[in-house]
């Protein structure tokens, strides 16, 4: 989240995620992906910088997670160790489907 001040000099806050424009038309006006409009004092290169640190804070933490153990998924197997086979179930024939020609 981001903290804005209105015009009116209230604070607020939004999810940057979910801005989809900002311009300066005087004032700096942010059009949420639902249609709201909200009217900032913050000029739009500031309203920029703030989502692009909230985006790189977001990414520094994740990077900074520990691990919480072997996380394994169904195909994916260690360098050098064989894919487990699998078997397949046939698919019924339907003989009333054709291609197009």
């Amino acid at each position: 989240m981001i903290h804005l001040t209105r015009l009116n000099a209230t604070a607020f806050v939004i999810n940057p995620d979910l801005v989809e424009r900002i311009y300066a038309n005087p004032d700096t006006t942010l059009t949420m992906v639902d249609g709201t409009t909200f009217v900032v004092a913050d000029s739009v290169e500031e309203v920029i910088e703030r989502i692009i640190d909230f985006r790189a804070a977001v990414v520094a933490r994740a990077r900074d997670l520990p691990p919480t153990g072997p996380a394994r998924l169904g195909l994916v197997t260690e360098p050098g160790e064989p894919a487990a086979p699998r078997a397949l179930r046939p698919l019924p024939k339907d003989s009333s489907w054709t291609p197009h020609p």
